[in-house]
């Protein structure tokens, strides 16, 4: 008997007020054949309890403290058989259609390893939450389309990376790159992991009829303390670790003036703490961050420099202007659900 062609996993701490949504969606997929597993990050409101009983078909995987996003996802694809591997957050409902939209865009001749979905915000489907990944010419990571009316983003298109709330890589793929960074515990790690992938030659889908909702946000929060932290820093890592030397020289006073105007930013939020202590420990792990720099460019296909560049993005400023000021905007709705 054949395995699945796709193992769909779902990461969760203490969201077992989620999973009835998602769960149900992800049973009710259609034309692929696939398992699911749900990986009980160290959850202390009973929801290894609650899957076991309720939805004895999901491959329960459960750990004893919370490993983070990037832990949770790694034990996950260690259990994995399917060929693919699908990463799905805990806070979604995915379109009936989802997963084998999503595998059907993968185009391994034309390099297309990765495949993102489209993104959009439970309460209001009308607006983009992600369209896949970006990266900006200054070091820094963005998403496609964030706060976007969904009608700008309806063809799929080449993006520098994958949203890792709901994306899909071949399994084999997946474990050769060592999966994500687990120092990062959460935020960035797709980026860095996408990165990864171009650096070896591979290329990133968005695919715009594989639907997601999404609540957003549910772990980290969008401005907390704690997000800033793992964001600031994880930044930092997938800049130094996988820009290759060239580019490195090109773009590295670009990306001092991110951060500084990153540092001007959270300063009004008052946030400028958060934003100072993930800098001083990105630094502070740069010894490892090096090492494995050396690693990440040592496996680098010739010619990935001008492939990088091509793909991305030279106009940052105006463009985290835009995504702050849209953050903003669903900071001050009750409940955070967004406007187009």
């Amino acid at each position: 008997m054949s395995g699945p062609a796709v193992s769909v996993v779902i990461v969760s701490w203490n969201g077992r007020h989620h999973l009835t949504r998602c769960l149900d969606a992800v049973a009710a997929q259609r034309g692929i054949a696939f398992e699911t597993i749900l990986v009980d990050n160290g959850s202390s409101d009973g929801t290894a309890a609650f899957v076991g009983e309720s939805y004895p078909w999901v491959r329960l995987v459960r750990l004893e403290t919370n490993a983070g996003f990037t832990g949770g996802n790694n034990a996950g694809v260690r259990e994995a058989r399917g060929e693919y591997v699908a990463l799905l957050n805990n806070d979604t409902e995915v379109a009936p259609d989802w997963l084998a939209r999503l595998r059907a865009g993968v185009d391994l001749t034309e390099g297309f390893a990765l495949v993102s979905s489209r993104v959009v915000y439970m309460d209001t489907p009308d607006v983009l939450d992600s369209a896949g990944d970006g990266f900006t010419r200054a070091g820094g990571a963005f998403k496609h389309g964030h706060g976007e009316p969904v009608s700008r983003a309806l063809v799929s298109r080449e993006v520098f990376g994958v949203c890792g709330a709901a994306c899909l890589l071949p399994t084999s793929l997946f474990r050769d790159l060592g999966g994500f960074d687990d120092a990062f515990f959460a935020s960035h790690e797709d980026v860095d992991l996408s990165y990864r992938a171009r650096l070896r030659g591979y290329r990133c889908r968005y695919v715009a009829d594989a639907v997601v909702l999404h609540r957003g946000s549910a772990t980290l929060g969008r401005s907390s303390g704690h997000a800033v932290f793992h964001g600031q820093r994880n930044l930092e890592w997938v800049y130094l670790k996988n820009t290759p030397a060239r580019l490195l020289w090109r773009t590295c006073v670009s990306h001092v003036i991110y951060d500084l105007a990153a540092a001007a930013h959270f300063a009004r939020m008052g946030l400028l703490g958060a934003y100072l202590g993930a800098k001083y420990a990105a630094l502070r792990d740069l010894p490892r961050v090096w090492r494995q720099r050396r690693e990440v460019q040592r496996t680098a296909v010739a010619g990935s420099a001008g492939t990088l560049w091509r793909v991305m993005e030279p106009r940052w400023l105006g463009l985290k202007v835009r995504e702050k000021r849209f953050d903003r905007a669903i900071r001050q709705v009750p409940g955070g659900a967004p406007h187009a």
